[in-house]
Formats: C-alpha cells, structure tokens, sequence
C-alpha cells in the first residue's frame, strides 16, 4: 500500500513538473506584446528617412541606422534559428534549475545599453544588404516569430540551448525567443542616438 501512494505522488509531481514547461497565457500573450510594439518602435524609427540619414554613422567606430537595422535583422534569424534548435532538441530534465531567473535577467541585461557588447561576426553588418531587403526580411521575419508564439504547444521552456556568451549560459526556448525583441528594442535605443546626434542630416 505504501509503495503504491509513493509512486501515486512521484507520478503526480513529474506531472506537475511537467506542466510547468508549457507556456502560460500571461507568458504567451507577453512574448506577442513585446515582438508586436518592438516592431511598431522599429518601423517608426526608420520609415521616411532620406538615404543620407539612412548611412549617416556619428563616428568612424560608430554603426549607421542601415547597419544598425541590417545587425537586427541579422541576429533575428540567428536567434530564431536558436530557438529552433532548441526545440528540436530532448527536454532538458534540468531546464528549470538551468533557465531559473533567466527571463528576468534577459529582460534587464538587454535593453541596458550602458553595458556594450560586441556582436559575433555571423551578424556584424557589412552594407551589402539593401535598405529596401532589409526592410522587408524585417517584416517577414518578425511575422513568422509571431506566429510561432501564437500557434505553438511546445512546452518550450524544457527545450534548452547554451548561449555561447558564458554570462547567458543555458536558455530555453521561450527565453530565446524574447531574446528576438528585447534585442531589437536594445538597438531601436542604437538608432535613436544615432538620429539624435548633432550631425545627423535634416
């Protein structure tokens, strides 16, 4: 009897710790938000800007707002295709000790901009995309990430991938996929200062 109510309440609790890994309605409907007004924020920064504006760079060292949207786009697809992967992988028995506090860490860390970073060369813009691609691979991007966050029933956050920056460690797949607008809103903050300088064309 005894060994039966053990295992009764060991099922109960996988079952619990199971249920945990999927996705909330509060979480779901907040990963939409920040994708959606991201890109509202994005969009409004860039449109009606004159190709001077558009290449327009404060400083030798300093990225324009064509090479700052080109690193968005850019690290959008490396960070869906993280998300991906993650999801492909097997659930990860230790995600929640592995991801714990995670998500508030991402949400903090990435839209500081007084702490730089050096973006890996894989996304490191190099002007050889056009404005109007860069525009439209935006859009088409952002519009598959928020459909996959939509329609997805993955528990996603018992799929995990290691971030190759040792300060991020492992990430779930639903911390990957907010890593898409909270990095997108860290360089809307990029292009701002950069149409705010003194010497940007009017």
């Amino acid at each position: 009897m005894k060994s039966i109510l053990a295992l009764s309440i060991l099922t109960t609790a996988c079952t619990l710790h199971a249920a945990d890994a999927t996705l909330t309605p509060a979480e779901r409907a907040h990963a939409i938000q920040l994708l959606q007004d991201s890109q509202k924020e994005f969009l409004a920064l860039v449109d009606g800007l004159t190709d001077a504006q558009w290449t327009y760079k404060p400083g030798p060292d300093r990225w324009s707002v064509g090479e700052t949207a080109e690193h968005i786009v850019l690290g959008e697809a490396l960070l869906f295709a993280s998300v991906q992967r993650a999801v492909d992988s097997p659930p990860n028995p230790d995600w929640e000790t592995k991801t714990r506090g995670k998500t508030e860490f991402l949400e903090k860390v990435m839209v500081d901009r007084t702490h730089k970073a050096t973006a890996p060369e894989a996304i490191q813009p190099h002007a050889k995309i056009s404005r109007e691609e860069v525009i439209q691979r935006y859009k088409e991007q952002r519009a598959r990430a928020i459909k996959f966050i939509e329609d997805t029933e993955v528990p996603l956050k018992e799929h995990t991938v290691d971030h190759p920056f040792p300060i991020f460690g492992t990430l779930n797949a639903y911390q990957w996929l907010i890593y898409i607008p909270l990095h997108n809103m860290r360089h809307d903050q990029q292009i701002a200062e950069v149409k705010a300088s003194p010497g940007f064309p009017q």
